[in-house]
């Protein structure tokens, strides 16, 4: 039987009632997954990263900070009049991937990048494309993986 995982799942927060749908479709997937989460609030997009490796440094650290397995990073952009939308989902999703790369981290991405609010809720919704559950199955695969290759990340 595989050891229990501990999960931090990372919430952009700017549009809140995406977020909630996110995280409630990423804790029931970790339910079936057998693993325990806590949840951390950013305010946006921008910050998912940063939080992230803020925990990976207090762990890493020797502080009774506590140690994840893996981390979710949930939220949204939604596209507006100006190039901004473009710059933030590129660059959270460059620093998110550098983070699976250079540290290591077994990463779920959750971050939904759309055109509308519509779409947007499309996407959130556990009833229906639920990508927050998707985000998580894929931590929990990527955990699975990294401890076929090495320890676990503590």
């Amino acid at each position: 039987m595989t050891a229990r995982r501990h999960v931090l799942i990372v919430e952009a927060r700017f549009y809140p009632d995406i977020a909630n749908e996110l995280a409630a479709g990423a804790t029931a997937e970790l339910v079936r997954g057998q693993a325990t989460w806590a949840r951390q609030a950013v305010p946006g997009a921008f910050e998912l990263p940063a939080a992230i490796a803020f925990a990976l440094r207090a762990s890493a650290g020797g502080s009774q900070a506590p140690t994840y397995d893996g981390f979710i990073a949930l939220g949204c952009v939604i596209r507006g009049e100006t190039d901004h939308y473009d710059h933030i989902c590129r660059e959270v999703s460059r620093a998110l991937m550098d983070l699976t790369i250079d540290a290591g981290v077994p990463l779920g991405f959750g971050l939904l990048t759309c055109r509308d609010r519509n779409q947007a809720w499309q996407r959130a919704a556990v009833t229906g494309k639920n990508k927050g559950a998707d985000a998580a199955a894929a931590c929990l695969v990527m955990m699975d993986l990294k401890g076929q290759h090495g320890p676990v990340l503590r």
